[in-house]
């Protein structure tokens, strides 16, 4: 019987892209100069297992470039040769190409084979201890990517075929038929049993004793098998099973391996999680329960889905009892009570499968500030705080871009050149910081540099260029809001990293997007801080019911800063402007909110309402309802993908009787209430 191996492509993508971020992280860390042997010994495990497991799915082109990394990366690890800073750059331009190769494997893109060339070429001049380019490297059908060990080695029969004999030690039957079955795969097989009753198998392939070695490691631990050349003579009549090669694509042929390292065969350092698919020794219990499973997001959202409507029927049930006698019912109340304890205990847990480390964005950067900072010749030191801090996966994807743009502007226009920096006293070398921390419902992500910091003159003198209306008299916060304004831009140089005016403003518009706003703060000669706050999950909201007419609406809570009905002596009109409502000295635009949605109220005077002040962005506005139902936790429904997108709306919920409720989009309505006059809706 033959497996189908492509069942678990996925599992080795999925593991490959690990290896290859971790072996990144290593490499940006890794000190040049006294490089720490466990860090090199990291490096090497993810290369050997990555290269194992393409040896496994037969993704040839991945071996090759793995095999030549791999090589390099043992000679270094043995001291036999010195690393450099320019093997660092090689090894991170193999993780590129590798990265490559594995989404041409999953996703059919396109493959730059010339590309792969070169790093081959890089990487095999660096292991023979020159600088130039090796020819042995080209373009080729694939050739054995391995040869046996340290023997004399197997020759090829008239068909490319070499012919090996692999000795198993003393294990059970199944395991015998299970590894006779894997070998199948590589070719045809014939068995023998040994007078210490052991098995041995010949086998007969185009593939080397690499390949060999990874595909066993499904059944046994390689360190247990012996692999030699085997005698044409010798071959056993008693076939098991037989397998097609691969069809050869073009790929990159490397020269001959050398000997098998038996350390680097053997089983992972303690703490690794490395091997593929091996079964457990001693040192590893088979039923050892494991850390951690994967599981498909839309299986995790469907899970979501279900828990916020369990909730949703929780909060019907408790208004329906509400009307209940206590005393008459008092068991049905208390184990409704106890319903509504687990209910939220479930919720809470469940929305934490959905949470994930900020540590997922921020491993992106430091290969991104290395690369950015070499290209305009500056001197950056990478520094991450509370990547352990959490946030909801479905915002952790979109912040990617915006802190994309945000580092990439520190680093370009942030951070000093080294001549300059050593000019003002400081570190040739730039310091940005890149933070993460909880702050009550919120998080809080910073980016900071101690760069030269924004200059208040420039930016009021570019705004006026662009006709934006500014005076002298702005504070500080306002004028740094005009970099985000859309089209703002003080470079004076346009180049591919940055200055043509499109960043900010689109970082401005995605975080306030995501119910976040971003705030700005910079000090002339010492640096920038850019401050993004985020609700921890847009799948559940703390908010405030109100009642216009009929109608309940939530406001989230985080924008809310009091409730209060005015004196009628504090509420003024402006022809025009529309109405305008005094709080402790502070004149705060009023935004009726039945006139944005051409709704008959219960009271059209603001005296007899009540004023609800929110704040976003820094700025404030009151707006006017007629009552408050509550504060209470809903499950937000997202409106555009089940009816259509409504000005000033931002979701919908369903409330304990059953009735839809809308979510007011605040970011908007305060935007807005600057425009609002007589007109019904405004937006």
């Amino acid at each position: 019987m033959t497996i189908d191996m492509s069942q678990f492509y996925q599992v080795f993508f999925d593991e490959a892209d690990e290896l290859l971020a971790e072996k990144e992280r290593l490499l940006l860390v890794l000190d040049v100069s006294a490089p720490d042997p466990e860090e090199l010994n990291a490096i090497f495990r993810t290369a050997h297992s990555i290269k194992g497991g393409a040896a496994t799915f037969g993704f040839t082109d991945i071996t090759d470039v793995t095999h030549i990394l791999e090589t390099l990366l043992d000679r270094i690890r043995k001291g036999e040769m010195a690393l450099t800073g320019e093997h660092v750059d090689a090894f991170l331009a193999a993780k590129d190409v590798l990265d490559m190769l594995m989404a041409g494997h999953r996703h059919g893109s396109t493959v730059d084979r010339d590309a792969a060339v070169a790093v081959c070429q890089r990487l095999q001049a660096l292991a023979d201890g020159s600088s130039g380019t090796s020819p042995e490297a080209v373009v080729a059908p694939v050739a054995p990517t391995s040869a046996p060990a340290a023997d004399a080695g197997p020759v090829a029969d008239a068909d490319g075929n070499f012919r090996f004999r692999v000795e198993l030690p003393q294990v059970p039957e199944r395991d015998v038929e299970a590894l006779a079955t894997e070998l199948a795969l590589l070719g045809s097989v014939s068995r023998e049993t040994l007078a210490d009753q052991r098995t041995a198998f010949t086998l007969v392939t185009s593939e080397g004793r690499d390949n060999i070695v990874a595909i066993c490691a499904f059944v046994l631990d390689p360190d247990a098998l012996k692999i030699t050349a085997a005698n044409p003579a010798s071959a056993p009549a008693e076939a098991v099973g037989s397998a097609a090669p691969v069809e050869p694509v073009p790929v990159v042929a490397v020269p001959a391996p050398v000997a098998s390292d038996p350390a680097a065969d053997a089983a992972p350092a303690s703490g690794e999680n490395r091997n593929w698919g091996r079964r457990a020794t001693d040192r590893e219990p088979f039923n050892a329960e494991s850390s951690s499973i994967r599981v498909g997001v839309e299986k995790v959202d469907q899970l979501i889905n279900l828990v916020g409507e369990l909730v949703i029927t929780q909060a019907m049930i408790d208004q329906r009892i509400g009307a209940l006698d206590p005393i008459a019912h008092e068991r049905l109340l208390n184990s409704a009570s106890q319903l509504a304890r687990n209910t939220r205990d479930l919720q809470e847990a469940v929305m934490s499968i959905r949470m994930m480390p900020m540590d997922y964005v921020f491993s992106r950067f430091p290969r991104m500030v290395r690369d950015l900072a070499g290209k305009l010749g500056k001197k950056v030191e990478f520094v991450t705080r509370g990547a352990a801090t959490e946030l909801d996966k479905g915002l952790i994807e979109r912040i990617v871009d915006p802190l994309n743009h945000l580092v990439r502007n520190s680093v370009d226009h942030g951070i000093e050149m080294p001549e300059k920096r050593r000019a003002a006293g400081k570190n040739e070398a730039g310091t940005l910081t890149l933070s993460a921390a909880h702050q009550g419902g919120n998080i809080v992500i910073e980016v900071s540099d101690d760069g030269g910091g924004l200059n208040r003159e420039k930016i009021l003198a570019k705004a006026r260029q662009q006709d934006i209306p500014v005076s002298d008299t702005m504070s500080d916060a306002e004028v740094w809001q005009l970099v985000m304004a859309p089209g703002f831009s003080t470079a004076e140089v346009v180049t591919d990293v940055s200055g043509r005016g499109v960043g900010m403003d689109v970082v401005k518009r995605n975080i306030g997007a995501m119910g976040g706003n971003v705030e700005i703060r910079s000090v002339p000669g010492s640096g920038t801080t850019i401050s993004i706050s985020l609700p921890l999950t847009l799948a559940i909201l703390d908010g405030m019911s109100v009642k216009v007419g009929d109608e309940v609406y939530i406001l989230p809570l985080g924008y809310v800063v009091e409730s209060l009905q005015p004196a009628p002596v504090d509420v003024k009109e402006i022809a025009g402007q529309g109405k305008l409502v005094k709080v402790r000295e502070e004149y705060l635009p009023l935004i009726p909110l039945y006139q944005i949605f051409d709704i008959e109220p219960a009271f059209a005077d603001p005296s007899q309402g009540i004023l609800v002040i929110l704040e976003s962005e820094g700025k404030k506005a009151a707006l006017l309802v007629d009552s408050l139902v509550g504060q209470q936790q809903v499950v937000v429904k997202n409106l555009e993908s089940n009816f259509r997108k409504v000005a000033g709306i931002s979701g919908a919920t369903i409330l304990g009787d059953g009735g839809v409720s809308l979510i007011l989009d605040v970011s908007a309505l305060l935007r807005s209430s600057r425009q609002l006059s007589n007109d019904p809706v405004f937006f």
